[in-house]
């Protein structure tokens, strides 16, 4: 169903300037009913001025006194020929003020966690623009000192279930275009929650590898390697007394 434009400010006026009841005030204007009648309470929407939809050809005088006299009437909202297609309108995400300062993070956490997706990938994700991603591929962007990549999930710009249909769609574009991939890509491409259950494969340390099968001894033939029994006559050797003779000094002194 097609909504007004301004809706919480078209209630505003319609509250205020009809007998209207606040069902067909929120079917017409895409509210729930509590939130009208929060209007109605000066609690929602403080602040907003009345927007007239006569005025700005969304309603008749005939269309409003119609369902005030019936209360099970809705409200129609004139065709307005300007309007058609806005709904499937395709663009970039609308970000928040107060998040658009995180934005470069949630970029930089893309870019370097998940290389493989396009720019405009990223653009519907976090809702930026090409040059900026570009900005931070390249590292020219004038505050990437102090930009430190952060999961934009975490950031609240995106939900997983969004990110995850986007690497997979990345999964495919690789496979059809047939590219070799390392297993550090691989890794990347899958989605996180398959990421999270794989098994944890145990790896050898890079200063450790070509050591897995050394052994103490392993050089050494049976035929070098010295028995236990003549190690220990060589030690004892060692310590054994000298002869007593007769050359000795004490002779020399008798």
């Amino acid at each position: 169903m097609a909504l007004p434009l301004m809706a919480k400010a078209t209630a505003v006026w319609l509250i205020d300037n009809t007998t209207l009841s606040f069902q067909q005030i929120a079917e017409f204007c895409g509210l729930h009913d509590l939130e009208v009648n929060g209007i109605a309470d000066g609690e929602v929407a403080q602040g907003i001025k009345g927007f007239d939809p006569i005025l700005n050809r969304q309603l008749t005088a005939e269309e409003i006194r119609r369902c005030e006299e019936n209360p099970r009437a809705r409200l129609q909202l004139m065709h307005n020929p300007a309007a058609e297609g806005e709904t499937r309108r395709k663009g970039p995400r609308y970000t928040p003020l107060s998040k658009r300062q995180e934005r470069p993070a949630a970029i930089a956490w893309l870019v370097k966690f998940h290389p493989e997706l396009s720019d405009g990938q990223i653009s519907k994700l976090v809702g930026t623009t090409k040059p900026t991603i570009q900005s931070i591929r390249d590292r020219t962007h004038w505050n990437i000192t102090n930009t430190q990549p952060v999961d934009p999930v975490a950031l609240g710009m995106c939900r997983q279930s969004e990110l995850d249909a986007a690497v997979a769609r990345a999964v495919k574009a690789k496979a059809g275009e047939g590219t070799v991939m390392s297993d550090a890509e691989r890794m990347k491409l899958v989605s996180t929650e398959q990421s999270l259950a794989a098994e944890i494969e145990p790896r050898i340390p890079a200063n450790m590898a070509g050591l897995e099968n050394f052994t103490l001894g392993a050089g050494l033939s049976e035929e070098r390697a010295p028995s236990r029994a003549e190690a220990k006559a060589d030690a004892e050797s060692l310590f054994k007394p000298a002869p007593a003779g007769g050359d000795d000094e004490d002779d020399t002194d008798e």
